[in-house]
């Protein structure tokens, strides 16, 4: 018996009640099926939304769709849509349909839907209703569409990516008539918005088969970034690497935690490298300069995207410092430029990216890390000194020492600052104001009393 949200079957049972059809459908009884708490709760009904909102008169309802047949009723402060069964016009644009027609039948509304386990339907009195087999595609881990694949991908590009998120977060595999179609129809993906393709990357990545995924589709991924196709197969002729470029990618993610951040900064760690790579003297493949490359790869493609300002400094940020060797006597230095967030960040990237070179340097690789992050916890229980608000002086310590307000104020203190960090000098109040004197005093600048 599958444990429905009380509001959920409240409205169930009211429409019901009505004399009407209701059923849960969709995401909801999926994850159910899997043992998953659904996020979202779907009811498809046979009334018409002027019924629907008719039949919920003291609730609230909100007529969020009722062009698609849509209405959201706030059952115990659950937010349940209500859509009335329906079939979906031509999709002109390649997204969403031009119109739809209500039909009388749940059969013919759970056709429309783009895969198996999408197409299921509960009520409490009936129990699980599956006509297209997603129940037994729930139970072999298969992910495959509602009829003919080309004809739902051609309905919504978008379910492109959707499919490939499917696999990557539940572990499914795709069938096969359903991956040659993904290839097939990948274009469909440029008519897409960037937000909604942004959205579906940043959900794809944290999943269990996002390595898999990037890897079998990045054909796939190339349409909107380009500039994943040179890796693809791009030997690095260099005796740290046993993978092509793209294979590196794919499997520092496989070793990255499932932080969405985290795995977009792989993404783009090292798509800099074909433009950089040159044959040294030595015979080898060398990269210097593909972290500032990829740096830039990565700021416009995310911009392209349309993702948010802080996404695409940090991931832009850390794309660039990647590779870059951090001693634990300069960590003070490295806290002040990144912030503990993004110098965390940089540690799982720099981790991740190590374990996908080859075996006889993950050990060192992994060592130099650890002490890193051993250092980073001992300065901040020791509450070191690596930004300005940690220094023992501030600005009106300075004016009331002696020091002229204004804007050299806040140079001085940044100069002091990098004293500090250089260990130069210690973050002592009476240290910091006497060497801050002839920063802002010219006749001791010069030497006179």
């Amino acid at each position: 018996m599958v444990k429905i949200d009380t509001g959920a079957e409240k409205v169930i049972r009211r429409l019901m009640a009505s004399g009407a059809d209701a059923y849960l459908v969709g995401g909801c009884v999926r994850d159910f099926l899997l043992g998953r708490r659904p996020k979202d709760w779907d009811v498809a009904t046979s009334l018409t939304p002027d019924e629907v909102m008719d039949c919920f008169g003291e609730l609230s309802v909100i007529p969020t769709g009722l062009k698609h047949g849509t209405v959201t009723v706030l059952a115990e402060g659950t937010p349940i849509e209500v859509t009335t069964f329906r079939r979906d016009g031509p999709y002109d644009d390649g997204r969403r349909p031009s119109s739809v027609r209500f039909v009388d039948n749940l059969k013919e509304d759970l056709a429309r839907r783009d895969f198996t386990i999408n197409a299921l339907a509960y009520a409490p009195e009936e129990g699980l209703i599956d006509y297209f087999g997603g129940e037994a595609d729930l139970k072999n881990g298969i992910l495959r569409t509602v009829g003919n694949p080309d004809d739902r991908l051609r309905e919504d590009g978008l379910r492109i990516l959707r499919a490939l998120r499917f696999s990557s977060i539940l572990g499914f595999e795709i069938d096969t008539q359903l991956d040659a179609s993904i290839h097939r129809n990948k274009d469909l993906l440029t008519h897409i918005s960037a937000e909604r393709i942004s959205a579906e990357l940043m959900k794809l990545l944290p999943g269990i088969r996002a390595p898999e995924i990037l890897m079998a589709y990045a054909d796939v991924f190339a349409v909107f970034i380009p500039e994943i196709s040179p890796t693809v197969g791009f030997d690095q002729q260099n005796p740290h690497h046993d993978y092509d470029v793209w294979v590196h990618t794919a499997v520092s993610i496989s070793h990255a935690p499932a932080d969405p951040l985290v795995r977009l900064t792989l993404l783009f760690h090292d798509l800099g490298k074909p433009e950089s790579f040159f044959i040294g003297e030595d015979g080898f493949g060398h990269f210097y300069g593909h972290e500032q490359c990829g740096a830039d790869i990565a700021r416009y493609r995310l911009r392209k995207l349309r993702f948010d300002n802080d996404t695409i400094s940090t991931v832009v940020e850390l794309v660039k410092w990647h590779d870059i060797t951090i001693e634990p006597r300069k960590l003070l230095k490295w806290l002040n430029k990144l912030g503990e967030d993004r110098l965390r960040i940089l540690f799982e990237v720099k981790k991740a990216d190590g374990l996908a070179h080859k075996e006889e340097f993950r050990e060192k690789r992994a060592n130099e890390i650890a002490e890193l992050e051993q250092t980073l916890e001992r300065v901040l229980e020791e509450k070191q000194c690596y930004a300005l608000k940690d220094l023992a002086v501030n600005g009106r310590d300075l004016i009331d020492a002696g020091a002229p307000a204004g804007p050299a104020i806040g140079n001085i203190l940044k100069t002091l600052l990098e004293e500090v960090l250089e260990g130069r000098l210690p973050n002592e109040r009476d240290a910091l104001l006497a060497a801050a004197i002839p920063m802002y005093n010219p006749a001791i600048r010069r030497g006179r009393s």
